[in-house]
Formats: C-alpha cells, sequence, structure tokens
C-alpha cells in the first residue's frame, strides 16, 4: 500500500512492495497518488517477470525496428526516426521499468523546441505503437505511457494552391516542353509534376507507375497498392494521356518498366532544386495534389473525388486538400 504524506507545500508518495521501495514529491496530492499507483502496478509486474529489470526504451525501440517497422510499407521512413530517436540519450537510456508519463512529455516538449508539431505528431504515433506492442505482445512495459501525455496541438492544415505563373515558372525550369521527350531527370520532373496536377497522384504512386498498369484506350491507369492499403483506379484526362505519351520513348512500353522512370526520392530532390532555382518558397510536391482536387472539384462531386482520390475520410478530404480559391466560388453564386 502506497503512503502519502503532506511535506511543506507538497505530497511525498512512498511506495514499498516486493522489496522495492521508490518515492518521489509532487505539487498536488492527486499526482502523488497517481504515480504511486503506476509505481504499484511496475513493481508488481516486475516481480511477476513480466517487465525485464535490465531493458531499457532504446532496447525496445531495437527490438520493434527489426521485428515490426520490416513488415510495414513505411519501413525506411521508420528506421532512419527510431535509429535518431535511440541517440537521444535523455529519454533512450530510461530503464522501461522506470517508463513514465513524466519521460514522455519532457520528450515531446524537447522535440517542439527543433522541430515542427507535425513531426512530433508522427514520431508520437510511432513510438506509441512501438509501446503497445511491448505491452500486449511482449510484456515489457506496464501501460502505454503516452495514454497519459497530452499530444502536442494539430497544426492547422495546409491550403497552399499553385498559381498558373508558378506552374509555368517550374516547368521551364525543369527544361520540359510539350515539343519533345523529357530526356533528362529534371524535366521528367516537369512533367511528373503536370501529370500530378491532373491526376492528384501522390509522388510514390507516379513514380512506382508501370506501363502494365497504364490503359491508354479506357483511359485509367491502375494502382494496385496505395497509401491506404488498397488498389485505386485513377481516370486520365486529356491532358495526362499527353504526358503519359511522350514517356514511351524513354523509358519503353515494356509492362514492368516504370512510366516516368523516376523514384519518390529524385523527384523530391530535385522538385527541391527546381522551385529554389526560380525563388519559389512554401511549396512542396505534394501541395500538386491539393491544386489538382481543388480543380476536379469543379467537375465531380465529393463521392467521385474520394474515389478518385483515394481518400476514405471525407473529413480529410474537404479539410485538407480540398482548398478553393473564394473567386471561383463567386463564380458560381449567381
Amino acid at each position: 500500500m502506497a503512503t502519502i504524506r503532506k511535506r511543506g507545500n507538497g505530497w511525498r508518495a512512498e511506495v514499498y512492495r516486493n522489496g522495492r521501495r521508490r518515492s518521489k514529491t509532487f505539487h498536488t496530492k492527486a499526482q502523488a497518488q497517481s504515480w504511486a499507483l503506476q509505481v504499484e502496478v511496475e513493481l508488481d509486474d516486475l516481480q511477476m517477470g513480466r517487465i525485464p529489470a535490465d531493458k531499457t526504451i532504446r532496447d525496445l525501440w531495437q527490438r520493434y525496428l527489426h521485428e515490426v517497422s520490416p513488415g510495414k510499407r513505411g519501413e525506411r521512413w521508420e528506421r532512419l526516426r527510431l535509429e535518431a530517436l535511440c541517440r537521444d540519450d535523455s529519454l533512450a537510456d530510461v530503464p522501461l521499468r522506470e517508463l513514465s508519463p513524466q519521460a514522455i512529455s519532457a520528450w515531446r516538449d524537447r522535440r517542439l523546441r527543433q522541430v515542427l508539431p507535425a513531426t512530433v505528431l508522427r514520431e508520437w504515433n510511432l513510438l506509441s505503437n512501438a509501446f503497445n506492442i511491448g505491452l500486449q505482445e511482449w510484456g515489457w512495459v506496464a501501460e502505454n505511457p503516452m495514454t497519459r501525455v497530452r499530444k502536442p496541438a494539430t497544426p492547422a492544415a495546409r491550403d497552399r494552391r499553385l498559381t498558373q505563373d508558378e506552374i509555368d515558372r517550374l516547368v521551364v525550369a525543369s527544361g520540359y516542353t510539350d515539343e519533345q521527350p523529357p530526356e533528362t531527370l529534371t524535366a521528367r520532373v516537369g512533367a511528373t509534376m503536370l501529370f500530378a496536377i491532373e491526376t492528384a497522384m501522390r509522388a510514390g504512386e507516379i513514380a512506382g507507375l508501370i506501363w502494365g498498369h497504364v490503359h491508354v484506350e479506357r483511359r485509367y491507369v491502375h494502382l494496385p497498392l496505395t497509401k491506404n492499403g488498397k488498389p485505386r483506379d485513377v481516370p486520365l484526362s486529356t491532358r495526362a494521356l499527353e504526358l503519359i505519351e511522350r514517356m514511351r520513348p524513354l523509358t519503353g512500353e515494356h509492362e514492368n518498366n516504370p512510366v516516368f522512370g523516376l523514384s519518390p526520392r529524385q523527384i523530391d530532390v530535385l522538385f527541391r532544386k527546381i522551385k529554389k532555382k526560380v525563388g519559389i518558397e512554401d511549396l512542396h510536391f505534394h501541395d500538386t495534389r491539393r491544386e489538382a482536387l481543388s480543380r476536379l472539384a469543379a467537375k465531380f462531386d465529393v463521392m467521385d473525388l474520394a474515389k478518385i482520390s483515394g481518400h476514405q475520410d471525407l473529413r480529410i478530404l474537404q479539410n485538407v486538400y480540398y482548398a478553393p480559391k473564394v473567386d471561383d466560388l463567386v463564380s458560381k453564386m449567381d
């Protein structure tokens, strides 16, 4: 049974269980009681052999990295994130038997001083999943401490759209022209950007598009595996078909050949160089998806738009990707 005592301006909690003693002082009695309850559970788990006494948070992350991440599509991102987090000794060195919400909140505050809240939230989801696996499958933790810590505020959804002037400048800087096939990788990125604006496809989806999944006669491309894990068919505009046709002499028509001959990383790196060359800031390649969906919204209702984009949650489609310009809305009033 824990002992809670008033001490000066605070409250001291003491726990003695299974031959182990822990104590800590808090500002309020409720905080002391909450901590004492958690410690009792942890010490009981240690007695039962469920929480390894010699394991740290780093050990849990490394096991997750080797056993769980390889089976996921985002393996590369998870590996890079977890390897970086393992170098954060302030959190990674914490023994699992001493894992607490306070350790997580200290990490959260430290990361928010280093990166944007959106980055912290992505890392948050990864760490929370790792702790859940450690709790439910490995018996390495008594609870997921992140469930008792306040998440960073969700940042406002981006509403960045491209102007026609920006599109023209980016195309010129890439070296792409409708007069000839885009032979350089940079010119292919220009064609990829235009294709994305026509189709609302992601950079990874465009990079993974192969000739065997292009159906010119029926004017669509098939995506067998998308971000949500489900296949999707994307209709093609006349302009999108023209862009695809210009790639044939360069990448060949074997069904397994990539249409645009680019990797996602090449698209990302070269697009950054192109926009820097023309002095455009605060623009991501992914913003082409918002631009495309905002344009397509003038032709399709929301259900058809969701089929094209692959969104299962219409709220995300509305709040994040559909960003009509006020002039367009005014023009529909009369």
